[in-house]
């Protein structure tokens, strides 16, 4: 399974991106999104940035993939998706 992770932006140019997530370091492509500033957030997936993340969806992000490792070695992970949790499903705007 391949899954998009959130890295944020060291230095850009309109063709690849120096990003960072933890204690990685990886030069992805920004062909998709275009030369981005020092900061901004990136959904990385197979060395390519797919869209533009804002802080608030980048932790989600973050938090889910935290959740999905918990899962994984049998841990609580319910607290990671607090965001779900006691709520009905929605539909992205454009599929309404």
């Amino acid at each position: 399974m391949c899954l998009g992770v959130p890295m944020t932006v060291i230095e850009s140019d309109e063709v690849s991106a120096l990003c960072a997530r933890g204690n990685e370091t990886r030069r992805v492509s920004v062909l998709l999104v275009g030369g981005q500033p020092a900061g901004a957030k990136l959904l990385i997936h197979i060395d390519s940035a797919v869209r533009v993340l804002d802080d608030e969806e980048a932790a989600l992000i973050d938090q889910a993939l935290v959740g999905l490792e918990a899962a994984m070695r049998g841990e609580n992970f319910e607290s990671a998706f607090a965001d779900l949790i006691n709520r009905e499903p929605q539909l992205p705007e454009h599929l309404r």
